[in-house]
Parts: C-alpha cells; structure tokens; sequence
C-alpha cells in the first residue's frame, strides 16, 4: 500500500522504527512498510536478451516490500551502442560481487538478490524462489524529512546470532523511476527500450557499527540529481572490503503512485 505526506509516496523497512531512533520535532517521520528485499539488476542497452529482464524488473519495482534497482553497465560498448545510462562504477559492483562469490560470473541480464544470490534477470521463477530463500532484512531503518534535508536513521543489530563486531556501509542510491531510451545501433536497433528505477547516483554515506546510527543528507543533492526516488541500503562487507549481504533498506519516492 501507498502512503502519501506532503506529495512523498514513501516506502521502507523491515520492523518498526525503535522509539529511541524517532526523528526530531522539527521532522516529518517517513511512514513505513516492511521490506523484504534488495534486487539489483545489472543490465545494457547493448544486450538482446536483457529487455525481458528489464520488464520483469518493473513489476519487482511496483511492489512496496522489495527495493528493485536497475544499474547498467558499460561493458558492452563495444557492440555498436554506448549505453547512454551505462555508469563505469556499476560495472566494477557487478565484478565485485562476482569476486566476494568467488565464482567470476558476470554477465547481463544478472539480477543480485540481497548482495549474496545471482539469477538471471528474465527468470521469474528463479527470482521468487531466491527471494523465498533469503532471510528478512534483520536491521531497521527509518527516514525522516525537512525542508532542505533527509534524516536517516539506522537501528542496531537485529540478529541476535551476528557477531558483536557486525559492521556495514550505508549506501545512497539516487534513482530515476522511468526511463524510456531509442536505440540507433547495436543488438536492440530500431526499439524503445523502457527503465525502471535507474540508478543515476550510488556513494557510500557513512559506515555503521552496530549501533544506532543517525546520518543527515541534504535535499539539494536528490534535487540536483532530478531523482524520482531515494534508496538507502545498509550493507556488510567481505574482508577484502567487496560487498556483501544486505542488512536493510528503505526507500522513499516522490510523485504520483504508479
């Protein structure tokens, strides 16, 4: 279900926000809806086989438990056609799961499930039964907002089996709810290809410990960015500092429901 406060269609995770992790007064709280999951489709306009994968990816997109990301990549260039969304960092993400797997595969269209399951992006089925598979988002996340900035708040650790010592990399992913791209050459020449929730920004915001943590961001960078949505992720790291499992998520759009 869709929640509106002052034009924000807003969507986040897991548990409830703990008490102790409230916004301030002077900040509207973000309602909240458990989320399940992350999905990270790695995709080019460069691949034949990548549009079904693209369509599944906006149906994951439309559902308000699940945090579908759609990052392509630049790797098939080569072909005829420059992806025109295609973000260099997208591509060393995707060889740095494959490396923290341990099984090199990349490819396109690759959907991520979690930081940790690969599928192929097309295979329904497949997404399903990894999503199933996977374990609930163990750490809660809220956001709040004021007129010029986000709060985000992280709870602290939710797996009473995780170690002490659990830390992870708050990410901030800036994303773009729809775009539709003419492509001139290459393996998809002569079609309008259709995104969901393409990434446009991915950074590292700050780093958690374990413990309740609280990050302000400003407004103006998703304004500048002409996002249509805001996607914090909290995610462990392997020891070589690739990433690893999703801790939580939260999510936030701005604009019509869909």
């Amino acid at each position: 279900m869709f929640v509106r406060k002052s034009g924000w269609v807003a969507l986040a995770i897991g548990v409830c926000i703990l008490t102790a992790l409230s916004a301030s007064a002077d900040s509207v709280p973000v309602p909240t809806h458990p989320v399940t999951a992350v999905l990270e489709l790695f995709t080019s306009q460069g691949c034949a086989s990548c549009p079904p994968a693209d369509e599944v990816l906006e149906d994951f997109a439309k559902r308000p438990d699940i945090v579908a990301l759609s990052l392509p990549v630049d790797y098939w260039d080569y072909l005829g056609w420059k992806d025109t969304l295609a973000r260099k960092e997208f591509t060393q993400r995707q060889k740095a799961y494959a490396n923290a797997r341990g099984d090199r595969q990349i490819y396109t269209p690759q959907l991520i499930v979690n930081g940790r399951t690969h599928v192929v992006g097309s295979d329904r089925t497949a997404i399903e039964a990894a999503l199933k598979a996977e374990q609930p988002l163990s750490v809660p996340i809220g956001i709040s907002t004021t007129g010029d900035s986000f709060q985000v708040s992280i709870g602290s650790n939710g797996d009473p089996t995780a170690p002490k010592s659990r830390k992870g990399t708050i990410w901030l992913a800036l994303y773009k709810r729809h775009v539709d791209v003419p492509i001139r050459k290459g393996e998809n020449q002569d079609r309008t290809l259709s995104y969901y929730n393409v990434v446009t920004k991915l950074r590292p915001i700050a780093m958690w410990r374990g413990d309740p943590t609280k990050v302000d961001l400003p407004m103006s960078e998703y304004n500048q960015a002409e996002a249509d949505g805001c996607a914090i992720l909290l995610q462990a790291e392997t020891v070589d500092g690739e990433p690893g499992e999703m801790l939580g998520a939260a999510f936030i759009e701005k604009g019509a429901e869909w």
